[in-house]
Order: structure tokens, then sequence, then C-alpha cells
């Protein structure tokens, strides 16, 4: 999977400036991290985003919006796809929510 250097340079942009965020090569894209727990990803597909087993209902019901699969399995709490501005800051902020959440590694 090929990268997406201007989703890439969106996603930094939105997070610009969040204290513990890091960045590195994953999944076939480019990883945002926070904390030392994945917060989400930029690939040339879309992106990943994570929000949490059972915080995922709402986004899924989003147009555009759809559920993380690895190979065939469903990977609950994450979710993917192409967003506009204001549904990928949506979607930001609810992963920023979750992942402030979980505990530092």
């Amino acid at each position: 999977m090929a990268r997406d250097p201007g989703l890439e340079e969106l996603m930094r942009e939105e997070l610009g400036g969040q204290p513990g965020l890091a960045e590195k090569s994953m999944f076939g894209g480019w990883a945002f991290m926070l904390n030392g727990n994945l917060l989400c990803c930029a690939r040339q597909d879309g992106m990943l985003i994570r929000l949490g087993k059972g915080n995922d209902g709402w986004a899924l019901a989003l147009p555009g919006v759809i559920q993380m699969l690895s190979g065939e399995r469903v990977m609950h709490g994450w979710v993917r796809g192409n967003a506009n501005d204001a549904l990928r800051r949506r979607l930001l902020d609810a992963a920023l929510a979750y992942v402030e959440s979980l505990p530092s590694k």
C-alpha cells in the first residue's frame, strides 16, 4: 500500500501541537501515535481511525465510513474511509477522546 503525503499533511495539521504525538511508518501508511497508543493512520486508500470497541456505530452510519478489516477479520473499534474536512475533524476528535482515555505506554 502506498502512502498519501497529502492526507498525512492534513492529518498532521489537524493533530499538530498535541502533546505526546509521534509518527511512524505502519500498516503501509503513516501512523500517528498518542502517548504510545495507536491513534490513526493515513494511507493511499484513506484514513484508519481508532474509536474503541463499541464506540464506532455512529461513525459507521456516516457516508464514506466503513468497518476496518484485516484480511477478512473485522477490526471492532476501527473505521476507515475518505473524509471531507468536517468529517475528518469529527473522526479525529473522537479518536483523540478515546485514545487519551488509555494509559500511556
